[in-house]
Formats: structure tokens, sequence, C-alpha cells
């Protein structure tokens, strides 16, 4: 545990000081709302026999998956094939295969887009389509309701870009649409006058607190959430030179000296009153987000650092990288999630992480797939029920498989496949698995204002929440595939020189 940081109060979500996103908070509130209105440990034996995988298989591509939930005995069958996978310490990766690629990654068969790959850019389009705000150029996080954090807005962003890109939006609409969330972002209240608050109502500006969309309320900041903003802010400045002005008025809005300290990213949380500075960020977003502000000259060293703090598990037989500072040593939570290593395989080639990592966290998926019969995608995201948000982690504290919610209330039953994920896996590997992860969600989770969210593994049903998140994510996934490079590559993105004074309101 780094000496910087500084643990959150129990009474605060721990969600900022992890490696998620503050979307998190929003679902809990703003989905109890929505319901209403709708009505670890190491085993010395991790060796897997074949014949105790799950009876219930998944449908072959072009079929639709069973909807009749897994007996009690399917279930506990597929718990203890997840328990019995896992040794630890598990087979590190070799250090010449750690170091980040002087040539960014791109994924075998990138460079066009197929028929189905198109209409699924289309269907993801629907989301946006529906959710934006006109009077301020803000999406909503979730579907049909106002508040909106960076992280979500950032998705709108590289959905708006890659709508334009793929020729589902006509330039001027595209140019007119950025240009008011542009405006809206360099002009936007500030949490203390100094960096975007963690929630805002989309329509009216406010900033709030979770699920309050008419009380103006200032409750702090996300360093990842405003790391992610950056990159897409780099990448429409450098693509689109007309709006380069534009992009860097948001940044010169910002006051960023908090943001970082001692090569660490920070965010706050306002608490009975009171003010939290923490740490932010763990090995996945931490390295992620690090790098979008690196991106505009921020000293980020420690946050970018994927080795000081990495440890090593088998699951499946695959190790798979995850870090040291778990809740019992930091009181934050270390989930192992699909979402930051796709994110980064995307835009920027890999170059926040190694690839190995990557290739590690996809192959102890596929692994799953193999022993379990049960197709493994998992990242975090939101729920159409109870608890409303979850981190589906390959690891986190200690434990294989866990489902977990930010304050560590299990919920392996709700474990889904992911649609973003299964898209954005496939998109950047290409392998027959990927290829399957696919075919499902294109028979299974298609709605008619974009893509679920996911489905569940043990209720056979789709997780029917829409995001902007899971959207936009989409979205990107299929630009990137087009045009064959890492987005930032593609964008022609600048790494500003630390030596440089980072743009930034005197």
């Amino acid at each position: 545990m780094s000496s910087d940081f500084q643990p959150p109060p129990k009474s605060l979500s721990i969600l900022a000081s992890v490696g998620g996103v503050v979307t998190a908070v929003i679902a809990i509130a703003i989905l109890n709302l929505w319901s209403k209105q709708l009505s670890h440990t190491s085993l010395k034996n991790p060796e897997i026999s074949t014949s105790e995988t799950a009876s219930r298989q998944l449908p072959q591509p072009g079929e639709p998956a069973q909807n009749t939930p897994f007996t009690a005995q399917e279930a506990e069958t597929i718990a203890s094939l997840d328990a019995k996978s896992v040794v630890l310490p598990g087979e590190s990766i070799a250090p010449n295969q750690l170091t980040i690629a002087i040539t960014p990654y791109v994924a075998p068969g990138a460079g066009a887009l197929t028929p189905e790959e198109m209409k699924t850019a289309r269907q993801a389009w629907l989301y946006f389509q529906r959710n934006w705000n006109d009077e301020t150029g803000l999406v909503n996080s979730v579907d049909g309701f106002a508040p909106v954090t960076m992280w979500d807005q950032a998705a709108a962003i590289a959905a708006l870009v890659s709508a334009r890109e793929l020729n589902i939006v006509p330039v001027a609409e595209f140019e007119a649409k950025m240009s008011k969330m542009l405006k809206t972002l360099a002009s936007m209240p500030l949490y203390k006058g100094e960096l975007p608050n963690k929630v805002y109502n989309a329509k009216t500006l406010i900033p709030v607190n979770y699920g309050q969309l008419d009380k103006r309320e200032e409750i702090g900041w996300s360093a990842l959430d405003l790391g992610r903003m950056a990159i897409w802010l780099k990448i429409v400045g450098a693509k689109y030179p007309q709006m380069r002005s534009q992009t860097e008025d948001v940044w010169k809005h910002w006051q960023v000296k908090r943001l970082t300290k001692n090569g660490q990213m920070y965010g706050t949380s306002v608490i009975k009153g009171k003010e939290q500075y923490n740490q932010e960020g763990r090995l996945g977003y931490e390295n992620y987000a690090a790098y979008g502000l690196k991106l505009w000259g921020l000293d980020v060293k420690k946050a970018l650092d994927y080795q000081s703090h990495t440890a090593f598990v088998n699951l499946y037989g695959q190790g798979i990288p995850y870090d040291r500072r778990d809740y019992k040593k930091s009181e934050a939570n270390n989930y192992v999630l699909s979402e930051p290593y796709i994110l980064d395989g995307i835009e920027t080639g890999f170059q926040a992480l190694p690839k190995a990592y990557a290739d590690r966290i996809l192959a102890a998926q596929a692994a799953r797939y193999e022993a379990t019969k049960q197709l493994t995608a998992v990242t975090e995201d939101n729920l159409d029920r109870p608890p409303y948000f979850v981190y589906s982690s390959l690891f986190v504290n200690g434990e294989p498989w866990a489902t977990i919610t930010d304050t560590r209330e299990k919920h392996n039953d709700l474990r889904f496949l992911s649609t973003k994920a299964a898209i954005g896996w496939h998109v950047l590997y290409n392998t027959p698995y990927t290829r399957q992860l696919f075919d499902f969600v294109q028979t299974n989770l298609k709605s008619k204002d974009g893509w679920y969210n996911g489905f569940y593994e043990s209720l056979r049903q789709p997780n029917k929440t829409l995001t902007a998140n899971n959207n936009g994510v989409i979205l990107e996934s299929l630009l990137y595939k087009k045009v064959g490079q890492p987005l930032t590559v593609w964008a022609g993105v600048k790494i500003q020189k630390s030596t440089e004074k980072a743009i930034k309101t005197p």
C-alpha cells in the first residue's frame, strides 16, 4: 500500500478510490426509482475434472438462450469448479513480456466492418438518439434518467465520434452536437470551482448527489472519470482540428492542481460536510485513466506503474494479474475486470498496460468456458434488479469469480456475460471463443433502444438495463475495428511532454 494512500472512511462508498466508475452509485439511487416505476482460499488440488462440467450448455450461435434458471445442483457444480480453479501464487509473466510495445497493438482482422457489425453499431446508436439532451449536449447515464457522470459523458463523446465516422450520423449533425457538448463542458459549474462534480443533472447542469436531481450539491470529483474524459478530449481535438480550441477550453476550465500528487491520482468525496482527499485507482483502471492525464502533461508516473503492486493468481490454469492492495490492506476493493483492458487496447493499443495482462485475462475467461460450458465475459455494470450495480470480477479481495457490490455484498447469482466486454474482446482478439461471445450477443441481447447490458449466467435471462457506457463501448469498439488502429493513433494524438506546463487557467 502506497504511503500516499488515505483510506476512505467506513461510511464512504469506496467506489472512487478503487478503479470503477461513479456510475455505480447512480445505478443504485436511480434504478431504485426505476424499479418503483416499473412495478478465497487457495486450494491445494486445483485440477478440474471434465466430468464435473455444468450439465446445461449455452446454445449454439443463432439459437436463443434457454430462460430456465439453474437448479441448485447446477449452480453448486459451477461454484465448485470456480473454487477449484484457483492457485495462489499464480504463474507470473516473464519480464521481457511486460514492457509496453513501442508500436501500439492492432487486432487481427481490423480494418473493415462486416454488415452484421455495422448493424450492431447502428443498434447501439439508438441509445444515444433516445437519451441525448438537446439543451446541454449531455447524455443520460441510464436510459430515461437525467443524471450523468464524466465517465459516461466520455462514452457519449466516443459514441458520437464513432457514429460520425461510421456514417450513422451526417457531418453537420456531428459538428452541431459535439460543439454543443464541448461548450457545455467548458462552462459547467465545478466542484469548488476546481473540477467536474461526480454527478450532474444532464438537463439543467446542476451539480447533484446521486438520485437527487433537483437539489444542488457538490460531492467531489473522480480522477478516474476525468482520466477517461481526458483521452477523449485529446482524440476529438487531434482528429478534428476545427474543434481543438473547444477541447482545450474544457481543459482550461479545470483547475488540475489537486488532481495529481506525488505521481498519483487523487479524488475527493464529501462526508458529513467534510472533504476527503484520497488516492484513486487500482491495477487496470488506475493505469488507463492515468494515461489520459499523461496526455495533458500531468505527472502520473506512479499511477502508470503496472508492476510494483501486482501479483498473480491462477484461474483455470491462467496466471492473471491482480493488485495486492486489496480491501484488507487498503479498504479499497481490487477488482479484476475486463473493461479497463478492453478500453486500453481499443484506445491506446495497450500503451497503459501490457498486452500480456489482457491476454491472460481473456484466456482465463475462455478456460472457464471450457470447464463449465458457460460463456464468460465479466466486468462491472448496471443491473435491472437489486442491487442495481455489481462488479462481476475474475478475482477480488482474494476470491475468484466473485460478483460483489462496492460494499462487498456478494451476488454471484447475478454474474452476467457483459455485452460491451463480449464485443470489445472480439474486436481486439478475433478468436473462435470471442466469435462465440459476439454471436451470443447478437442472438440474445438486442432491444429496440440499443443493446442490453448483458445476460445473467444462472438466471438464463437478459440483464435488460440500457446504459450510455455499454452502448458507447460497443460503438468505439466497432470504430476501432473499422479504422484498423488504436483510436489515439488514428486521431493523431500526441503526448504533451511533462516538462511543458499543462494547459490550465492561471
